[in-house]
């Protein structure tokens, strides 16, 4: 039997229209962002080792081999793509530590050495390569905190004493002094995120009481207030609220990327102060790890080191957020 004229006209459309739906359904899929291997770090394979940078010179401190807790120094020249090891911090080997940048120098302390949690507070000083101890954290000595400079002053809180914290300290590098700071709201925690953009500082994930926190905070470095910005969006099946991410910021904009909620997380996000909303980017595309670190100058991000259950890693990735995703990078 002859097919009418009407159905074979409505039959070629549909035929015509299932290459495009195909291609609008990868367009959706499609997440902007491109990680790009660097350099392999020269030190031996490790996790939760430190990092800050001055200026444009970046530093990695420190950290656990899976053997043993690490004191040794890399400077990391982006411009070079090339490793130069500096003067070996002084004080006890450890893990798990802050560290930071006011002005022209590095500021490392607390963290885990094996059998003791820590408080000793040290400054570094690029320009000479040398290390000098200054007055100690006067919280619990405890690890798995976050730490950060705000307006010239830094700031260290959260962590793990013997339980989760939510306390905060304020530190003066003209005085070397602390002074107790207003504590975030929420929960306690341990291995939470931090980036910093235009002095204001945003905090969230982490773990207390064996549970992920979802709640999301930004402490602004001039007025020294806190505001409650959205949730982590639990109830969306998102992947962003995760323990011993890394946090960094590009501009304008904040990001995260691995660690570990429930299993390990590749997933990376980025954050939009003004609309306090976040879009997903193109996943972290070495192994996914818990306890990286990560080197950034506020132009250029790096996310280097790690672990994966007993594997320990030496490889860095730059992220590059507006370029497209290629995987033969």
């Amino acid at each position: 039997m002859k097919k009418p004229n009407w159905l074979l006209s409505t039959l070629a459309a549909l035929i015509m229209l299932v290459p495009l739906f195909s291609c609008q359904d990868a367009e959706d899929t499609t997440t902007e962002g491109n990680w790009v291997r660097r350099s392999y770090f020269e030190g031996n394979n490790r996790s939760n080792s430190s990092s800050f940078s001055v200026g444009s010179r970046h530093f990695v401190v420190g950290g656990y081999t899976g053997d043993e807790y690490t004191r040794d120094v890399w400077e990391y020249d982006a411009a070079q793509n090339s490793w130069v090891r500096r003067a070996d911090f002084p004080g006890t080997a450890r893990s798990n530590a802050v560290a930071f940048t006011i002005g022209s120098k590095g500021y490392y302390g607390t963290g885990y050495d094996g059998r003791n949690r820590l408080g000793d507070f040290w400054s570094y000083d690029p320009e000479t390569d040398i290390w000098s101890e200054v007055s100690s954290f006067p919280g619990t000595a405890r690890y798995s905190a976050i730490g950060f400079e705000l307006a010239g002053k830094g700031y260290i809180g959260t962590g793990f004493d013997g339980s989760e914290q939510k306390d905060f300290w304020q530190y003066q590098p003209e005085t070397d002094t602390w002074s107790s700071f207003i504590s975030m709201g929420g929960a306690k925690r341990q291995g939470a995120f931090v980036f910093v953009i235009n002095d204001v500082a945003y905090i969230g994930g982490g773990i207390n009481n064996g549970s992920y926190e979802y709640d999301f905070w930004a402490l602004d470095g001039t007025s020294e207030t806190w505001t409650q910005k959205g949730d982590l969006d639990e109830d969306d099946n998102y992947t962003i609220a995760r323990s011993e991410g890394v946090g960094f910021s590009i501009g304008s904009l904040g990001y995260i990327a691995t660690g570990t909620q429930g299993s390990l997380l590749s997933e990376t996000w980025e954050y939009d102060p003004i609309l306090d909303d976040w879009e997903d980017k193109t996943a972290f595309e070495g192994t996914a790890r818990t306890g990286a670190s990560v080197l950034s100058d506020g132009n250029r991000a790096f996310v280097l080191l790690g672990r994966s259950s007993a594997l320990r890693f030496d490889d860095i990735w730059e992220f590059l957020p507006f370029e497209d995703s290629d995987d033969d990078d």
